[in-house]
């Protein structure tokens, strides 16, 4: 299999994001886009993704960090969807189930070329800090429409909200890196019986 990277650049009036990753790294994170929060629950991504991944990011905060997390989770799909390539002889479905204390959740991801987001989630409180935690939503869907994944993201039970974000980024992370997984019997076939992705 070929080497698996991305740098992709996303320049508008509202954000200027520039995202690479390397989808066969060893978790290194590096980020810089003035959403603390954000960049925490990226971390756990790209560690338990086991993808380098840099970011880094200029948006209209003043406002609020709609434009740049909604970005991110764009930028981010596209570079994916670019190191990822041609899917052939990746695992193409990846699941996880991730607990931290008392939060429990699921994340099923499928590389569909279909974009679709389902997303259950709630969280308790509206507010992690100063991250308005309606932007996960917005995030994932950035990600998805760019990305062209199927993933369903559950939260199974928890009381915490910081718990229950972490969980799913967690989660997240582990069923993408199943997913993108060079699958040894799939070799350089498709994994698909329509013939395409």
């Amino acid at each position: 299999m070929s080497e698996r990277t991305a740098s992709v650049a996303r320049n508008t009036l509202e954000t200027r994001i520039e995202v690479a990753i390397n989808l066969d790294g060893s978790g290194k994170a590096d980020f810089d886009t003035g959403v603390p929060f954000l960049e925490h629950m990226l971390d756990q991504v790209a560690r338990h993704g086991l993808f380098d991944l840099k970011i880094r990011a200029e948006g209209d905060l003043h406002i609020d960090a709609h434009h740049t997390v909604e970005d991110i989770g764009i930028t981010l799909g596209q570079a994916m969807a670019q190191a990822v390539g041609n899917k052939k002889g990746i695992r193409r479905y990846g699941h996880a189930y991730v607990p931290l204390d008392e939060a429990l959740s699921r994340v099923v991801v499928d590389f569909s070329g279909r974009p679709e987001l389902v997303d259950t989630v709630e969280y308790p409180a509206a507010r992690l800090g100063s991250f308005d935690t309606e932007l996960f939503h917005e995030f994932f869907q950035g990600f998805v429409n760019h990305a062209a994944v199927t993933l369903h993201l559950d939260n199974l039970r928890g009381r915490n909200t910081h718990h229950i974000a972490e969980t799913i980024f967690k989660a997240f992370g582990r069923a993408l890196r199943m997913a993108l997984e060079p699958d040894p019997r799939m070799q350089d076939m498709l994994p698909s019986t329509k013939g395409a992705l």
